[in-house]
């Protein structure tokens, strides 16, 4: 009784872990504009299945929203900071205001104007 209680509370856990959602912002720099980077970074949200914008700033930076299950979002930060667009070059990738969420705030991927 005791070896099925672990179990279902280890299994509970495990679950709960999976199910954690997170948001975090996110501004990358280097040669980050006009190299479909926006474009990318869409695809590669959606192919994730996250929420979530990203939009070119005057500075020549991008900047954006990254909103879903821990995991993914994870995934979706180290294709930011270390991928990106093919012509991109990507000089340092800075995230910020990661926060738990209890649902998605933001349905979807989409690029900003």
């Amino acid at each position: 009784m005791l070896l099925l209680c672990v179990l279902i509370f280890c299994g509970f856990r495990f679950v709960m872990s999976e199910e954690k959602l997170i948001s975090v912002d996110f501004e990358i720099f280097g040669n980050v504009q006009g190299v479909c980077f926006r474009m990318y970074t869409e695809d590669q949200g959606r192919a994730l299945g996250l929420g979530g914008w990203v939009k070119n700033t005057r500075q020549g930076t991008v900047i954006g929203q990254i909103q879903g299950p821990a995991q993914q979002v994870n995934s979706m930060k180290l294709w930011l900071k270390n991928v990106g667009s093919p012509s991109s070059r990507i000089d340092r990738a800075v995230f910020s205001n990661e926060r738990d969420i209890s649902k998605l705030e933001v349905q979807g991927f989409s690029t900003c104007y």
